[in-house]
């Protein structure tokens, strides 16, 4: 099964199909040699982006996207990312100049490219002048090092923030905008979504499948399946949670949707990413290639308009059930931000 290429990126007019393949588990959950295989296997069947991070493996994934690109980069949109911590010392991680130009030549070097296509700030950084992130990012698409920068989990008003910064100052605006979106992550419909659309701003979404919690294997009555990330969010998947029962309850009813319909709840959860409008590409993390396959036909699946009426009964728009599925701390909502009168600084998130 192939999929078509006939989706534009907000206002680059770069064309990409409906799914993006997504790489965080390789080199830590995937071996080099399977790793290879699925980017091959992927880019086979249509696909034509991958997104990876400099955290991912610590450098290791971007290495392996290196191996298994070559001949083929210049049939791929590659996404890389910069933020989060390198090693131990505190300048080698967050959004300033000094870091995002020296890092942006160990991501070259990984990837063993002369240019990335889309160079994310993986997450905010309160630390540093959004101005100052724009400037460097702005000059590294004139150096031609990078075609276009987007961010990743930013709020809405850092959105408008930094377009407003950018008319300013006479600076290129963000392109893009990655974020966590699924049928029980729902949040960025508040908000986001209406200001990355006024923007121009092409979405690339992530965790179609809300970390597994929409897999088919969280349902009622059964046992609760062990997870690889229940250590990267703490009391994530802890089913004793109240917050957890209802978004598992969510979860069995979304799946007896499905059901109903003839469709497989990953169908469903990858249609339903995909029908937003503000939305160009969905980010999928396939381990094996039934896996892929089953994200291949996902991407074809089309849901009616009674369909999308029965999701909104289940979860409504806009909802999520636990701050940190929104893929970032909020600062403003840490207790000790609410106590304090001094801001408590961000921290940041490690789930993708």
């Amino acid at each position: 099964m192939t999929i078509e290429v006939n989706r534009v990126l907000g206002r680059t007019g770069v064309r990409l199909g409906p799914l993006t393949l997504g790489t965080m588990n390789f080199g830590r959950f995937q071996e080099e040699d399977e790793s290879i295989r699925i980017i091959g296997a992927a880019l086979d069947a249509g696909i034509v982006s991958i997104d990876t991070a400099d955290t991912y493996a610590h450098g290791g994934s971007e290495e392996i996207i290196g191996k298994a690109v070559k001949g083929r980069r210049d049939d791929i949109f590659l996404a890389t990312k910069f933020h989060g911590p390198m090693s131990d010392n505190p300048l080698h991680g967050g959004n300033s100049r000094r870091w995002i130009v020296q890092e942006v030549e160990n991501s070259l070097r990984r990837l063993d490219t002369d240019r990335i296509d889309l160079y994310q700030a993986h997450r905010p950084d309160s630390r540093t002048s959004l101005l100052e992130t724009l400037h460097a990012l702005n000059d590294l698409i004139r150096q031609g090092k990078i075609l276009y920068y987007g961010t990743s989990t930013f709020p809405a008003h850092q959105q408008v923030e930094a377009h407003w910064l950018a008319e300013k100052h006479g600076l290129i605006a963000p392109h893009t905008e990655q974020l966590p979106y699924s049928l029980l992550v729902r949040g960025a419909e508040r908000e986001v979504f209406p200001v990355v659309q006024k923007y121009g701003v092409g979405v690339i979404s992530y965790g179609p499948l809300a970390a597994g919690w929409l897999s088919g294997k969280y349902r009622i009555g059964v046992d609760q399946p062990e997870s690889k990330r229940a250590d990267m969010i703490p009391g994530r998947f802890d089913i004793d949670l109240e917050r957890n029962q209802r978004k598992l309850a969510a979860a069995d009813a979304l799946a007896r949707l499905a059901e109903d319909n003839g469709l497989t709840l990953i169908e469903l959860s990858v249609a339903f990413a995909l029908n937003h409008p503000a939305i160009t590409s969905v980010i999928i993390g396939p381990r094996t290639q039934e896996h892929l396959e089953a994200y291949l036909k996902a991407a074809t699946v089309e849901l009616t308009d009674d369909v999308l009426d029965r999701v909104d009964e289940i979860v409504d728009p806009g909802t999520h059930f636990l701050e940190r599925d929104t893929g970032a701390y909020t600062a403003s909502l840490q207790p000790a931000a609410l106590r304090a009168s001094r801001p408590v600084p961000a921290r940041s998130h490690r789930d993708h």
